[in-house]
């Protein structure tokens, strides 16, 4: 058996996304890859799971490295699951999802299916960090991310995380010598202000067309927005339990 760690690879945008492609890449250098990526692009579909269809799993080989790769017709949580318990020869030391097409920052993570698949490695018990490039085109280029991508992925595997958590991480779309370092965040408190655009189809019918603008409403300098927009790598550590601990006491006061 190799004494390498296996490394669990997946993302949302695709397996053919070239933001995989490079974190395969870089994988490559650190231990053993399996793949397990959607067939087809995932993104904003959060936490989802298939549970009113099947779910299939193609053995693809698309680059030179991965011991196996495998496209799956499921989201990104899906992927993950079906890697742990059915296609990974062992369980994977570490899993890594990305590095995605666009921001993962701040309210983000909520909606991300690049960081739904850390998550659910983590739920597993898995240490998992989800990579994410600010920059939204096809033809991103992930160049500058990759000596950061695997110095983090390293001290992952030579520290491993507190269970119950994960790691968010994003990459300003900047040079390499640009770019400042890394630094330890918390999740900015900021929101998307929706609209829709609705238009009509020839037929009449009304159809609509989810809009919007992103609103940063905190000042801070220790969150990911500030770092992101001043040169630096952001990394937050995320967890899943969602519980408002500082509200139970309060909650226990009501006459419930």
């Amino acid at each position: 058996m190799s004494k390498k760690p296996l490394i669990l690879v997946t993302n949302d945008d695709g397996i053919n996304a070239p933001g995989i492609r490079s974190l395969i890449s870089v994988m490559n250098t650190i231990g053993d890859v399996v793949v397990v990526a959607p067939d087809s692009p995932q993104s904003g579909m959060g936490h989802a799971i298939t549970l009113n269809s099947t779910l299939h799993a193609k053995d693809v080989h698309l680059d030179e490295g991965p011991q196996k790769e495998f496209s799956c017709s499921g989201t990104p949580a899906d992927c993950v699951k079906l890697a742990i318990r059915e296609l990974a020869d062992r369980v994977p030391d570490i899993c890594v999802s990305g590095i995605n097409h666009g921001s993962n920052s701040s309210i983000n993570v909520i909606y991300s299916g690049t960081m739904s698949a850390a998550i659910e490695a983590g739920i597993e018990g898995i240490p998992a960090i989800g990579f994410s490039l600010l920059d939204y085109g096809w033809d991103a280029n992930f160049e500058a991310s990759k000596p950061f991508v695997k110095v983090i992925t390293e001290e992952v595997l030579r520290h491993g995380l507190p269970n119950g958590v994960v790691l968010n991480v994003n990459i300003p779309n900047i040079s390499e010598d640009a770019i400042k370092g890394i630094k330890i965040c918390r999740q900015a408190k900021a929101n998307w202000v929706e609209e829709f655009d609705k238009r009509k189809t020839p037929q009449g019918k009304d159809y609509y067309w989810l809009t919007g603008k992103f609103v940063n409403l905190d000042g801070g300098e220790d969150t990911d927005e500030w770092a992101l927009e001043n040169g630096y790598i952001s990394v937050v550590p995320a967890q899943f339990d969602l519980t408002a601990h500082h509200f139970i006491k309060d909650l226990n006061s009501w006459n419930l």
